[in-house]
């Protein structure tokens, strides 16, 4: 899978520590930054590109990361096509794929330790949107939005 990676300071460490994890499963990972650690930089600078390469199928699925993910998963979101979460727990990680069709998980590096991620990262990329008549109604109400 074509998966795209970002991370501002807050979450630099946890974006490599995941972007190894990643290639070593045999993912195809796309980094849009941070390349190094900036105490300075800003998450939506790192975020934004990576959620329109979300929006805009250049790749399959998005991890983001900045110190809480909060402000990666408020970012994230005002791209039209992007449904994205912060993840806290395993059941999200796939539930919100398979129910809502969420296509880019956020993570925060200050509170989120790797092997936890990892997992996390793992069962967002297994998941698949089940289709289902109930949950395409309600992602349509969402989408609905983006008009």
């Amino acid at each position: 899978m074509k998966v795209g990676i970002a991370a501002d300071h807050g979450g630099f460490e946890l974006k490599e520590t995941l972007r190894t994890f990643l290639t070593n499963l045999g993912h195809e990972v796309v980094d849009f930054g941070a390349h190094a650690y900036e105490s300075t930089d800003d998450y939506p600078d790192k975020i934004i590109p990576l959620a329109k390469a979300v929006s805009q199928k250049e790749i399959e699925r998005g991890v983001a990361v900045c110190g809480s993910g909060v402000g990666a998963a408020i970012v994230a979101n005002k791209i039209p096509g992007v449904r994205a979460a912060l993840i806290n727990d395993h059941f999200s990680a796939h539930q919100g794929v398979e129910d809502d069709d969420m296509n880019l998980i956020c993570l925060g590096g200050r509170i989120t330790g790797n092997r936890v991620a990892e997992e996390f990262v793992q069962a967002f990329l297994e998941a698949r949107f089940s289709g289902a008549e109930r949950h395409l109604r309600r992602l349509n109400k969402v989408i609905d939005l983006e008009k």
